[in-house]
């Protein structure tokens, strides 16, 4: 680490020569691997990077110009020359460097990110502030071949051509988003890396044009009539031009030297430029270059092998969706399954190689992806739409008009709900149950192990309507599935274990640690009845109504926001049928956007595990502690 112990903010690589900013290069990929093998990351986009980052930092001062990374899981080797280099063994962990940029930890920063497609809309937003505020600085966004499948993307082109705003675009192109990247800008961008001709051609033409005498302005005109013709002929990125950008390239992302030259000539041109920069994700090393996908974001692994450590035991309700999905299809033609680019994260591609003529991975277009689903439900048939919970986000609009309008019966398969951990407030699936249980016609159902996702599905499937089950990232609770698929009762939850002092109702991923929290309070003398409410809507209501009247206090526990979420349901429905609650807490995630780091640490941290949960109850209802000690928490308490 010679030549990166030098370096601790971006005007130390300004002096570097091109043959030192190579070698720093091969430095910060072995800082790279030697810090992600063990707080896990976005390793593969990161080594694809690097001399790009290299040379964006060589040429423009980030504590002034605005540099924009599009999602921004590529944006370590930014931290490590922006003054955090020393931080970044903390990197994802709870208190430390966080995992995409983020404005409240450095003026490099410019925008925060963490989903995708924003970075134009952003960089357009800058560059219009400011000419209207007469300031003086570069803007800068720097977007994937990945997120430019999103509308967003094309949105913000669109206007920045008419309005001829000044920035620049780095176009990424790695022919990856997290999977292999599909539809027909990806394949638009395929055909122009593939005309290694085209700048020789261009040149040629150029030098031919300069070479006719301008005598007069008919000449003129027809000379730009011919280079405008040529231009689709030759110009691969004629789509760019179309929408008002001056296109350049496609040039290598991994030659600094070259990578610095079109930097700054890009620096004096004026109007929208989009500057097609060709990367390998994975550079550098060999297991992530073979298998991007895998190492896209990744947990602990061996730098040696490249073996990626995997923690025994249950499945991952990940893994539960998908073998269920495939099985089900098996039964029923009409099942199709719908992806926004993340066939591997949601678990379809078990279900794209066995039925490839019904699977379908929009990229990321989220919208797309449910209007799409819905018109596929109205003609009859079943589209399965999986997707992380933050991500549905993107298509709130689609899903009230398109989906829940029209009563058609599309099934939601909510990743990643709850608190999802390392990656911080832009990925927790925290929000769900608050924008989908509000919209009409819509059924939102949340189980309690993996045996209970599994007969959710198989119900769902028959169900006439938009219905949304939601369950969390990793593993299950290890309940195995035995004998055949049954149906649920419709809007029926079930009471676990009963008691006469105080009613918990929980749903989905706490109903576990709800049982936990009963055999603290047993401790303590205290006895509770547990109900699985299964169903965030409809509630059911005789069972909630029934067991209130019968007990003094009421605990509703779920992992996503109080603020209209699972509990502000079940105080909803009381007040509609006239029950009368004054001993009544709500437990769930607080009205604050929650930090990353491991789930166990932020879960304590908001009194959502059981023996803080325990203790919140006691001492909101000011009750008496019967005894001193307390129980071990049983293994259900994650």
């Amino acid at each position: 680490m010679k030549l990166l112990n030098k370096v601790n903010m971006p005007q130390d690589i300004k002096k570097l020569s091109i043959l030192e900013l190579n070698e720093l290069a091969k430095e910060i990929r072995q800082m790279l691997l030697q810090t992600v093998c063990e707080t896990g990351g976005h390793i593969a986009p990161n080594l694809g990077v690097v001399e790009l980052t290299l040379a964006l930092h060589s040429v423009y001062d980030t504590s002034k110009d605005r540099l924009i990374w599009d999602v921004g899981h590529q944006s370590y080797v930014h931290k490590i020359l922006t003054g955090r280099k020393d931080m970044f063994s903390s990197l994802r962990q709870y208190e430390g460097l966080a995992g995409f940029p983020k404005r409240e930890e450095s003026i490099h920063d410019a925008f925060n990110t963490g989903h995708s497609s924003t970075s134009i809309s952003a960089a357009l937003g800058y560059a219009l502030a400011r000419k209207r505020l007469c300031e003086d600085y570069n803007v800068i966004a720097v977007i994937g071949d990945g997120a430019l499948t999103g509308g967003e993307s094309f949105e913000a082109m669109n206007q920045a051509g008419q309005l001829g705003a000044d920035f620049l675009v780095v176009l990424n192109d790695n022919e990856m988003s997290i999977s292999k990247n599909v539809g027909a800008m990806s394949s638009y961008l395929s055909r122009l890396r593939s005309d290694p001709f085209y700048t020789n051609r261009k040149k040629d033409i150029e030098f031919l044009l300069r070479k006719i005498p301008t005598i007069g302005s008919t000449v003129v005109k027809a000379v730009e009539r011919v280079k405008d013709s040529l231009k689709y002929l030759l110009v691969p990125g004629i789509l760019f031009e179309e929408l008002g950008f001056t296109y350049l390239g496609p040039i290598n992302g991994h030659n600094i030297e070259d990578l610095k030259l079109v930097l700054n000539k890009c620096k004096n041109l004026s109007g929208p430029v989009l500057l097609h920069v060709i990367t390998e994700k994975g550079k550098g090393y060999e297991p992530a270059r073979l298998n991007p996908t895998a190492f896209h974001g990744v947990g602990k692994f061996d730098i040696a092998t490249g073996k990626i450590n995997k923690i025994p035991g249950a499945p991952t309700y990940t893994n539960v969706f998908s073998d269920t999905l495939v099985e089900l299809a098996g039964y029923n033609e009409k099942i199709v399954a719908i992806t926004a680019a993340m066939p591997e994260g949601t678990g379809m591609s078990k279900f794209a190689q066995k039925y490839p003529e019904r699977f379908f991975d929009v990229g990321i277009g989220e919208q797309n992806a449910v209007t799409m689903a819905a018109a596929m439900a109205l003609k009859g048939l079943r589209p399965i739409l999986a997707i992380y919970s933050t991500f549905l986000q993107r298509a709130y609009d689609q899903i009230v008009h398109d989906v829940c309008l029209q009563n058609a019966p599309v099934l939601f398969a909510i990743d990643r709900a709850g608190l999802v951990g390392e990656d911080g407030p832009t990925h927790h699936g925290v929000f769900d149950f608050s924008y989908l249980r509000h919209i009409p016609g819509m059924s939102v159902l949340a189980p309690k192990d993996e045996m209970e996702l599994k007969n959710m599905i198989f119900t769902a499937l028959t169900y006439d309507g938009p219905v949304a089950i939601r369950y969390p990232r990793g593993k299950a609770i290890g309940i195995p599935f035995e004998g055949d698929y049954h149906s649920i009762t419709w809007g029926q939850g079930e009471v676990l274990k009963e008691g006469t002092d105080i009613l918990i109702i929980a749903v989905g991923s706490m109903v576990y640690p709800a049982l936990s929290v009963r055999e603290i309070l047993i401790s303590y003398g205290l006895e509770c009845t547990v109900i699985n409410a299964r169903f965030i809507k409809p509630l059911d209501e005789q069972l909630i109504t029934k067991n209130v009247l019968s007990h003094k206090y009421l605990v509703t526990m779920e992992e996503n926001v109080v603020a209209g979420g699972f509990g502000s349901g079940v105080l909803e429905l009381l007040m509609q049928k006239g029950v009368a609650i004054n001993n009544a807490l709500l437990l769930g995630l607080p009205d604050e956007f929650i930090t990353h780091g491991k789930p166990e640490i932020l879960k304590k941290n908001i009194e959502l595990t059981p023996d803080t949960m325990a203790d919140k109850i006691i001492k909101h209802f000011s009750l008496k502690k019967k005894k001193s000690q307390k129980v071990r928490i049983s293994m259900f308490s994650k």
